[in-house]
């Protein structure tokens, strides 16, 4: 039998975005923001762990120039800026940050307000290309939605059609959804879409469906809140569940690492984005990506919903 030689993020191979491949194992900016944003310190320690990550053989890193108001794409700016083909940047736009706001941040799905956010996330990462850009809809729960008098609820055909062109500038090099419905999805593969990111989980399945129409069409599923949590949320915490416990004492990993190989089995489609701030609890996820489940516990599993 031949061992696996590569890094960690690797063990659970890679996926096509566009023309680049990516390792399933991603990194998700949100929580390293938070606690990067407590002062040069933890500013510094966030782009230690960034390069731990890249060492670890993480390649794709998901990230919004709202996230901090800039903190997430400064740290990837920091960490990787004299390594910048090696890693693959996924970022957001459709919100723009609101600091002092009830919510860190507001809507900007106008065309126009896209583009800017292309833009400042280009500057914000000291890149002349984003790897990826999901379109991050406002019009369901959880978060923030738009309501219909707004002038902020735009046609997605016409926000498509402006991300096309960024496309075709070579601005970004694909196109990704974010909170989206079955419908919305559909409604945009004539587009080239190459990821979508929606809520997805062990214990929330809500968009099961939209899943197999993304394996169908070779499009990543790159689901956010992948253990549950999720603040805003308030979704059950996949490592909390009874089963969930039970089958990673049996393999002897831990609760993590058993939610995030479940989101890598449920198809080959599927790439993780959970993030951490702490170096242990980095490389505890990144492991995740070796960790094979037994049929009978995968049965197991897919019963706990």
């Amino acid at each position: 039998m031949t061992t696996f030689q590569g890094p960690p993020a690797e063990k659970a191979g890679c996926v096509g975005i566009g023309s680049r491949d990516v390792a399933r194992m991603g990194y998700g900016l949100g929580s390293l923001t938070r606690a990067a944003s407590s002062g040069a310190d933890g500013f510094d320690a966030g782009v230690r762990l960034l390069r731990q990550a890249g060492d670890l053989g993480v390649t794709f890193y998901d990230t919004a120039q709202f996230y901090g108001a800039g903190v997430a794409n400064r740290l990837l700016a920091r960490a990787f800026g004299a390594d910048r083909d090696a890693v693959f940047y996924a970022s957001k736009v459709g919100a723009r940050p609101l600091p002092e706001g009830p919510a860190p941040m507001t809507a900007a799905q106008k065309p126009s307000e896209l583009r800017d956010a292309v833009h400042e996330n280009l500057r914000s990462l000291g890149t002349d290309h984003l790897d990826l850009v999901y379109l991050r809809r406002m019009d369901m729960q959880p978060g923030l939605v738009i309501e219909d008098s707004s002038d902020q609820k735009i046609p997605l055909e016409d926000q498509l059609a402006e991300l096309v062109a960024l496309r075709d500038s070579g601005d970004i090099g694909a196109i990704g959804l974010s909170h989206v419905s079955l419908e919305q999805f559909r409604a945009a593969l004539p587009a080239g879409i190459a990821a979508v990111s929606n809520i997805h989980n062990l214990l929330h399945r809500e968009h099961e469906d939209l899943l197999r129409l993304a394996e169908e069409h070779d499009v990543v599923w790159s689901p956010y809140f992948p253990l549950g949590g999720g603040g805003y949320a308030g979704l059950p915490k996949v490592t909390e569940d009874p089963r969930v416990r039970e089958i990673a004492e049996q393999l002897g990993r831990t609760p993590n690492q058993v939610g995030l190989a479940w989101v890598l089995a449920r198809s080959p489609q599927s790439l993780v984005i959970s993030g951490t701030a702490s170096p242990d609890h980095l490389r505890e996820n990144v492991e995740a990506a070796g960790v094979h489940l037994p049929d009978e516990a995968l049965r197991e599993l897919d019963a706990a919903a």
